[in-house]
């Protein structure tokens, strides 16, 4: 299929920058529809899940919304950013130890495997902003013509553990799941909206999947 021509849905949580999402994708030659509506998402040809903000915000508006259930029922390719990766996991333990937030972890998608934790930075500073290297076999289509050790844009102070569905890995303190994938499911923990020609490349490698 012409990627040109899919029919791509920014899924709206309410909680995401969605104009740079839209603009990365209009550079690349698609017109996405950015909608939480079920009859939308349940006919596009591939899903994005953007976010920013807390996990407890965030999936307080998934539910609101009535899109956890249309997220985990998805066939086609989903692809969530930052925050939207993040919900793929089992839990984050976002709001523990913060004053007026539940001390327990927060249930997410339960897509991916893994929890989301803070990161263990030792005397590095976090959040975790700014370009960083990925590492990965690339052999996944997600990743063609990415080489591993190429830079990507990040600003997060909690992360995925590395599991059996990570695909990329950076180091910061400590190695973190960048890039996940599971079945038509996958996850991107830095912007690819912000991220120059390797970000513009691997939403391309999504479109073409």
């Amino acid at each position: 299929m012409d990627v040109s021509k899919q029919k791509l849905v920014i899924i709206d949580t309410g909680c995401a920058n969605l104009a740079s999402v839209r603009m990365a994708f209009e550079r690349l030659g698609v017109q996405p529809l950015v909608s939480s509506v079920a009859a939308d998402i349940e006919q596009a040809d591939k899903l994005i899940l953007p976010g920013v903000g807390t996990a407890v915000a965030a999936m307080k508006n998934l539910n609101e919304r009535g899109l956890v259930p249309l997220i985990r029922a998805a066939k086609q390719p989903l692809l969530g950013f930052c925050l939207g990766m993040q919900m793929l996991a089992e839990a984050s333990e976002e709001s523990m130890g913060t004053q007026g937030l539940p001390d327990t972890l927060i249930d997410c998608l339960g897509i991916v495997p893994g929890k989301i934790r803070l990161m263990e930075v030792g005397n590095l500073r976090l959040p975790h902003m700014g370009w960083n290297q990925i590492e990965h076999d690339e052999t996944h289509p997600l990743l063609k013509r990415i080489p591993s050790g190429s830079y990507f844009y990040f600003v997060h102070s909690y992360a995925l553990e590395v599991t059996k569905a990570t695909l990329a890995t950076c180091d910061y303190g400590k190695p973190f799941t960048a890039i996940v994938a599971r079945d038509n499911f996958f996850g991107a923990q830095f912007h690819p909206e912000r991220s120059g020609a390797a970000g513009a490349r691997l939403l391309q490698n999504f479109l073409e999947l």
